[in-house]
């Protein structure tokens, strides 16, 4: 009689990983600061405006020929694209999941509802899906031009961004999305220390400022662009 073979197996360490909530934590904190670095990077890269129209054009080109000749035509920039991509889902993924998770442990709500988490904390969840609809407009609007209300023209973000920035409903959805990117990375900065294991008592009270810093220099940078068109600086 033949041996009845075993036909389960045992998860991937990777599953096993994902499926855990520290396992999904890490994948927020690690997307997280991947985007952070995006976010930083997008900022300094949009601050050229205030340098006139050739410095920022020129911006533009030079992200579709990073790398070359070793790397094709905008094959650095889809690159970059693609990991973006990717640690945006991932890290709406995770926190979607973990969302879940969190409310199937506590079915029901609590008669006292304590207010001692910070008001960001409160509104990660919302912050998240108005950024998800942010990220979405912004690309249909300076990147496919598809929802642009000027002539959109290839290469020219100099005067994409004014056309964009001289309507009213462009600054009030990009200065609301700006604002909930400040309080996200506010307190996503310091989650994914914690989770990381990077908090200690010491290091707290450096975080704690650095995160608020760094929230506060990223909000003001980016804010600062359709204030410029508003104000005449940039035109």
């Amino acid at each position: 009689m033949a041996l009845a073979t075993r036909t389960d197996k045992r998860p991937s360490m990777t599953r096993t990983l994902w499926d855990s909530t520290i396992g999904k934590k890490t994948v927020m904190a690690v997307s997280g600061l991947i985007m952070l670095l995006y976010l930083f990077l997008h900022m300094i890269g949009n601050l050229k405006i205030f340098f006139g129209p050739a410095e920022i054009n020129h911006y533009a080109h030079w992200l579709r020929t990073l790398g070359e000749p070793f790397m094709h035509y905008e094959w650095t920039l889809w690159l970059f694209r693609v990991v973006l991509v990717v640690a945006v889902v991932a890290h709406a993924t995770s926190a979607y999941q973990l969302s879940r998770r969190d409310i199937k442990a506590r079915p029901t709500q609590y008669v006292h509802k304590k207010r001692e988490a910070s008001f960001a904390t409160r509104t990660m969840r919302w912050g998240g899906i108005i950024l998800a609809l942010f990220i979405v407009w912004h690309i249909l609007d300076l990147t496919t031009g598809t929802v642009h209300p000027g002539g959109y023209e290839h290469l020219k973000p100099y005067q994409n961004i004014i056309d964009t920035f001289s309507t009213w409903y462009g600054n009030v959805i990009y200065i609301v999305a700006v604002v909930a990117v400040g309080f996200h990375v506010r307190h996503g900065l310091w989650s994914a220390a914690q989770t990381l294991g990077v908090g200690t008592a010491t290091r707290n009270r450096v975080l704690k400022p650095l995160a608020n810093g760094l929230a506060l220099v990223l909000t003001v940078g980016f804010v600062s662009v359709p204030v410029g068109v508003m104000t005449g600086v940039v035109s």
